[in-house]
């Protein structure tokens, strides 16, 4: 049995539209899972509702075997991080971690090495005695993380950490969420609107829309194969493509205005379908020699990233972007041609009527 269980959970605030619906998802003891989805889309209130700050309209959510949805939110062993750090601006960094350890009444004798213990663990061991107003708002949230963990929790609920930080400090954070999360194995659920946190972090991924889980799987399950088409272009950089099955020619798609392109797909059902390219899978093609799907871009623009240059341009009139590794060529302007091509199984398949 998995070690979180939400079964059909519903969240209604009017009784008319569900903030979150009908929400389904296994959590195995140990694992990070983020919750991935834009603004609105019901991962935060389905959070809240595991925390118990929100009580679900329908459904059940388990946690060990044990219905959470009976409980309040001081009887769920739940550490809650949130992105403002909530931190008590009157206590030291050690009073904050150790708040949770006083109101659970743990031994006195016990507190105040577990406080020092986990500020050790989040890298702040000799910063005990700053009050919050002394720390930057990295080491702010260290310390929101080590009072999360300092009480040794069934269940860790991040709701978007990070999003108060800047880039190279977000980054640095990341890093070390996952050192901490290895090494105590805290089951943990992660919530973001930024992909690149969801990739880099979790060991998988549940992308939210509309107050619906569209996709749970690994991260490069979520990426690489989408189930539809607000999935590929949530997360990534993505060209769609209309096309056409027909069944009596396996191994190949017919895309609209362009022709038949080769894919690696079999056992496909006839019909319209949406064709996938990530942009960084067209590749440049060499002057000689043949490819599978080879094609000529004309180029519109160039945005240079520095390890690699994002082509935007056309391929017979329809949008396409193309991401190359390295410096752009002195050729490669707007209004020259590019040749590239790309593998068969790069390209990913997806139902037409999943593109609403």
């Amino acid at each position: 049995m998995a070690y979180l269980r939400l079964r059909e959970v519903v969240k209604s605030y009017d009784g008319k539209v569900a903030a979150v619906d009908h929400i389904s998802i296994d959590v195995e003891r140990g694992e990070f899972v983020t919750f991935l989805g834009p603004s609105g889309s019901g991962k935060t209130t389905t959070l809240l509702m595991i925390a118990g700050f929100e009580h679900p309209t329908g459904g059940a959510i388990e946690l060990g075997g044990h219905d959470l949805v009976a409980r309040k939110p001081y009887q769920r062993n739940i550490g809650m991080v949130f992105q403002s750090y909530a931190l008590f601006p009157h206590m030291t960094a050690a009073r904050n971690v150790a708040f949770p350890l006083k109101m659970r009444r743990f031994p006195r004798r016990e507190i105040r090495p577990r406080a020092e213990k986990m500020l050790a663990l989040v890298g702040l061991g000799g910063l005990a005695e700053r009050y919050p107003r002394e720390l930057s708002g990295g080491q702010q949230q260290r310390v929101a993380l080590a009072r999360g963990l300092v009480f040794d929790p069934d269940l860790l609920l991040l709701d978007e950490p990070l999003g108060a930080l800047d880039k190279n400090l977000r980054e640095q954070m990341q890093v070390e969420i996952k050192r901490i999360h290895r090494e105590i194995g805290t089951t943990t659920i992660y919530v973001t609107h930024d992909q690149t946190e969801a990739m880099t972090m979790s060991d998988r991924v549940a992308v939210f829309r509309n107050g619906r889980i569209e996709q749970v799987g690994s991260p490069l399950e979520v990426y690489n194969r989408p189930v539809n088409r607000f999935v590929g272009e949530f997360i990534g950089d993505s060209n769609f493509f209309a096309a056409h099955v027909d069944p009596a020619r396996p191994g190949w798609i017919e895309l609209d205005r362009i022709g038949p392109v080769r894919i690696a797909a079999a056992n496909l059902p006839a019909g319209a379908v949406d064709l996938m390219i990530r942009p960084e899978r067209l590749r440049p093609r060499p002057a000689s020699g043949s490819d599978d799907n080879a094609f000529d871009m004309m180029v519109d623009d160039i945005i240079n990233y520095g390890d690699s240059i994002l082509v935007l341009g056309k391929m017979r009139g329809l949008p396409l972007r193309a991401r190359i590794g390295g410096g752009a060529p002195d050729a490669l302007r707007p209004g020259a041609t590019l040749p590239l091509a790309w593998a068969p199984a790069d390209a990913h398949v997806l139902p037409r009527r999943s593109a609403k």
